[in-house]
């Protein structure tokens, strides 16, 4: 099966995020982090997600004034999830998930909390399910 990533996209247009390009027709979605948290880079974004179990990639972003090392934003691909078997309904809560990190970035017990959920989450669904 194929889960477009347009509901990721949606949520995070929904939670106030400016998605590259309105949305999406593939499996990345590029998130533009000025809109909603100027001050963030993609670095230290994609550094907290990765304190909470979630993995994604600074990226630079259309007229980006900072460096292909800190960078505006950053790319979340959908296949890392739907290989394990998530499908539409769980793009909102990974969505929200990521939000919460990135609303929290300094806040490591939030971060910490989040990680759990995430771990509680994939636990139903296994990297290699044969």
């Amino acid at each position: 099966f194929v889960v477009s990533s347009g509901e990721s996209a949606v949520a995070f247009i929904d939670k106030g995020y400016k998605v590259v390009s309105g949305g999406t027709d593939n499996h990345c979605i590029l998130v533009d982090l000025r809109t909603k948290f100027p001050d963030l880079t993609g670095k230290v974004a994609e550094k907290a997600l990765v304190q909470a179990d979630i993995t994604t990639n600074k990226n630079m972003v259309p007229f980006d004034s900072r460096s292909p090392f800190q960078t505006s934003g950053f790319r979340v691909g959908t296949p890392a999830v739907t290989t394990r078997g998530l499908k539409e309904e769980h793009m909102p809560i990974i969505v929200d998930l990521i939000d919460r990190v990135i609303s929290n970035i300094e806040n490591e017990a939030e971060i910490e909390k989040v990680r759990a959920e995430v771990n509680k989450l994939m636990k139903d669904f296994p990297l290699f399910a044969w």
